[in-house]
C-alpha cells in the first residue's frame, strides 16, 4: 500500500525536527588558498540543507575592492563541484599575465602613451553620438 500524501509531509516534518537536535558543524574545512592569500572554506550539506555552505576569508578584512580568481568564484557559487587545484589557478594566472603583456605591447605599437588605462576616458568618442545621455552629439558641457 502506498502512503497517503499527507502522511509523507508529516514524516518529513518529523525527520527535520529530529535532525534539528543533532550537532551541526559550525567551522568549515579549509579547501584551499589562492595566490592572493584568500582562504576558502566549506561546510558539507546536511540532511535538511540542499547546498554546501562555501565562503572565503580575505587577507585584508576591510578591503572591499579585492578580486577573487574566476576558478574560485565558480566554486563559491556552486558552478563547479570540486575546488580548483593550485596548478589550475597558477596556469590561468600565467595566461592572464601573458594577455596583459600582449595588450600593453599592442597598445604601445599603436602609439598610445598610457597603455592599460581604466575608466570612462579610455572609451572611444565619436562626434555623431552623444557621450552624455540627454545631450546632443555636439552639446557643450
Amino acid at each position: 500500500m502506498a502512503q497517503e500524501p499527507g502522511r509523507r509531509v508529516w514524516m518529513i516534518v518529523l525527520k527535520n525536527f529530529i535532525d534539528s537536535f543533532k550537532p551541526r558543524q559550525l567551522r568549515g574545512t579549509l579547501k584551499g588558498t589562492d595566490y592572493m592569500g584568500n582562504k576558502y572554506f566549506e561546510i558539507p550539506k546536511s540532511s535538511n540543507k540542499q547546498r554546501n555552505s562555501r565562503w572565503f576569508q580575505p587577507t585584508e578584512k576591510d578591503n572591499f575592492t579585492q578580486e577573487v580568481p574566476a576558478e574560485w568564484e565558480a566554486w563559491l557559487r556552486g558552478r563547479r563541484r570540486e575546488p580548483p587545484t593550485e596548478e589550475e589557478v597558477l596556469k590561468n594566472l600565467a595566461v592572464m599575465k601573458l594577455k596583459q603583456k600582449n595588450a600593453v605591447a599592442v597598445e604601445a605599437k599603436a602609439g598610445k602613451k598610457t597603455p592599460m588605462q581604466k575608466g570612462i576616458e579610455t572609451f572611444p568618442s565619436y562626434s555623431e553620438y552623444e557621450s552624455v545621455p540627454g545631450r546632443g552629439p555636439k552639446d557643450p558641457k
